[in-house]
């Protein structure tokens, strides 16, 4: 991100963002990667709108023996308080964090997506 500071941009470390590493399905990252491409966002950005989503409805009903065999190691950056709201509601619901991110990812709404450009943004 930028910020403009005495008329000079200046680029600056989001400090909301946090990095994070999870195993995800392929097949599933594959998905997710076209559908963000076709709407000008990111895998992530996708990832918390279903997050948000999951959270906001404080359900979840995932059977542990549906886990997909594809996963792999995926990297990313989080919103940190997002992130934290989801690795509770993981443990509250005796669940690893992957099954929480794949399992939000039927709720994802592109709409609320965060643009393809929005780490540039400048504030």
């Amino acid at each position: 991100m930028w910020k403009n500071i005495n008329g000079r941009l200046i680029q600056i470390t989001d400090e909301s963002r946090v990095k994070f590493r999870t195993n995800i399905s392929k097949s599933l990252l594959n998905q997710l990667t076209d559908l963000a491409n076709q709407h000008d966002t990111r895998v992530n950005y996708l990832l918390e709108t279903g997050l948000e989503a999951v959270l906001n409805e404080g359900v979840i009903t995932f059977t542990k023996e549906n886990r997909p065999k594809d996963r792999v190691q995926y990297k990313t950056t989080y919103d940190k308080d997002l992130l934290e709201q989801v690795k509770a509601f993981a443990k509250d619901h005796d669940l690893f964090i992957n099954d929480v991110i794949e399992y939000s990812a039927g709720y994802i709404d592109v709409n609320k997506a965060k643009g393809e450009g929005y780490k540039h943004r400048i504030e």
